[in-house]
């Protein structure tokens, strides 16, 4: 955990091997739909399951390549890393910081609380 990250307050929200690569899930944390995705390099990453387009819509459906979520509604490409829209497009999803301690995957809930 690198000192950024000591401060959250870190939920678990599963086991690792409950999040498949390349597959989007779904899960319920403060309230909020969090869309929680397993790249094929084995990395997690959590967002907020709500595209940014005007029209919203959920990203969890969406399709992983590499460290980009391709939307499911929109065919938007979403780095994963940072939540940016990638060019011609624009925008970016509320990422959540997702640590991975002994072999559960646990979100930072604090940030959610402001998205």
């Amino acid at each position: 955990m690198n000192k950024d990250m000591s401060s959250e307050h870190f939920y678990p929200v599963g086991a690792l091997a409950d999040f498949l690569p390349q597959i989007g899930r779904v899960i319920e944390l403060d309230g909020r739909q969090v869309a929680v995705f397993r790249t094929s390099d084995g990395r997690v990453f959590a967002a907020l399951n709500r595209n940014p387009h005007p029209k919203g819509g959920p990203l969890a459906e969406g399709i992983v390549s590499g460290h980009y979520l391709y939307d499911p509604l929109y065919d938007w490409k979403i780095d994963l890393t940072t939540g940016l829209v990638q060019a011609p497009d624009t925008g970016q999803v509320s990422m959540f910081p997702v640590k991975v301690e002994d072999g559960q995957v646990w979100i930072a809930a604090a940030t959610l609380q402001q998205a």
